[in-house]
């Protein structure tokens, strides 16, 4: 039993990484003109499977750049390719355009169906834009 203590760092599983990793993602339909795109930095818990990161929204409208904290879960469904669904929120502050005085909290959502490779499809929700069905694609490094 003492001689297995050394041998658990180096164990691997087959289902996925294990342990602590970082995973980048970047959602939405990249070369559309106007579109939101969302880059994510998202540290996963492997045992846990809680998530958290940086989420960086950017799209070419005015205010339409946000940075912020996000949290969430991954599940392992076992079920054809989407093996991982992920679940993320978090808030950011906005702040509303002239002449309108005033700035607020803004709820995030995402949802993401990825396989082991972190590639898929998934959606975001934020103030008035709601995004489905768009690709989920690691661009980690």
């Amino acid at each position: 039993m003492a001689d297995d203590v050394g041998n658990l760092h180096s164990q691997s599983a087959e289902i996925g990484p294990i342990g602590l990793y970082l995973v980048k993602l970047q959602v939405g339909n990249v070369g559309t003109p106007g579109a939101p795109i969302v880059n994510f930095a998202l540290t996963v818990d492997a045992p846990s499977g809680n998530v958290s990161g940086i989420a960086e929204i950017s799209q070419a409208v005015i205010g339409g750049q946000h940075r912020f904290p996000v949290s969430g879960h991954v599940y392992q469904t076992g079920f054809g390719q989407a093996d991982l669904l992920v679940s993320l929120t978090g808030e950011f502050v906005y702040s509303v355009p002239p002449p309108a005085i005033g700035s607020f909290l803004a709820k995030f959502k995402a949802a993401l169906a990825v396989d082991k490779s972190w590639n898929g499809k998934g959606g975001f929700d934020y103030l008035n834009v709601h995004v489905e069905n768009v690709p989920v694609k690691n661009v980690s490094a």
